[in-house]
């Protein structure tokens, strides 16, 4: 079974966000990068899946040189190989297009990735890489098994309750927790990582569909009034006329 799981690369959420002064791109200057943590879901369980079924993971990653740390990380908490599209991700579309491409000519089994990223929260890769392949997919789940070598069962959440899904192999599907409980790596699987190959190939072509005008950050909060807990009056008219909630 081979399995490609997609990770983004995506700033620490302790980071202190500030942008250009035009406001028209991102700094990262002094910005800790992470692996997306929903992608770790994906990561983990496609690792547990190998480690129970046998078969192979690779990561793959749309990003610049920056990013490699990150991969080597996910190299070392288990997967066998990485490649990276070496291209910004310049929208959801750019990005699932490259992985289409990456998809395809690997000919893989199962296409994991987390729900959404947790800089720009698309949650819309997932569903148009399976659009691209004409395959199922699955978003998000927060249980994957196999029923056999050709089967997966999936859960995810729905008003009300849980769906529970049976596809046939090949599918994408986006992790959410409680998945799996995410790894950390080892020392050995930091030092095997360095010998892990990671591919690097130019991006396939393709268009963004979108752009990013400016951005801005939100107000910041103004201070907070203290009304004594006899003075309900108060409470309330403040609520009314100040933060027009009533």
């Amino acid at each position: 079974m081979k399995i490609l799981v997609c990770i983004s690369n995506v700033p620490d959420t302790t980071s202190k966000i500030n942008f250009t002064g035009d406001n028209k791109e991102f700094d990262k200057n002094g910005v800790q990068y992470v692996i997306n943590p929903w992608d770790e879901y994906a990561l983990t369980r496609a690792i547990e899946l190998k480690e129970a079924k046998g078969g192979s993971v690779t990561v793959l990653n749309v990003g610049e040189a920056d990013a490699e740390p990150n991969i080597r990380k996910a190299l070392a908490i288990g997967a066998d190989d990485a490649i990276r599209v070496n291209a910004h991700p310049k929208d959801a579309f750019f990005v699932a297009q490259q992985i289409t491409a990456i998809a395809k000519e690997g000919g893989y089994d199962m296409i994991l990735m987390g729900k959404e990223s947790i800089d720009y929260n698309g949650f819309q890769v997932h569903n148009m890489v399976g659009e691209m392949m004409g395959i199922p997919s699955v978003t998000p789940a927060f249980k994957l098994d196999m029923v056999d070598d050709s089967t997966a069962r999936l859960e995810r959440e729905i008003e009300g309750g849980k769906e529970v899904v049976e596809v046939k192999l090949p599918f994408v599907a986006s992790a959410q927790q409680p998945m799996c409980e995410p790894r950390i790596p080892n020392m050995r699987g930091i030092m095997t990582a360095r010998t892990k190959p990671l591919k690097v190939v130019e991006a396939a072509g393709g268009e963004a569909k979108s752009e990013y005008v400016n951005y801005s950050k939100p107000e910041k909060k103004s201070g907070v009034k203290l009304i004594d807990a006899d003075n309900a009056g108060e409470l309330i008219k403040l609520l009314r006329n100040e933060a027009k909630v009533l």
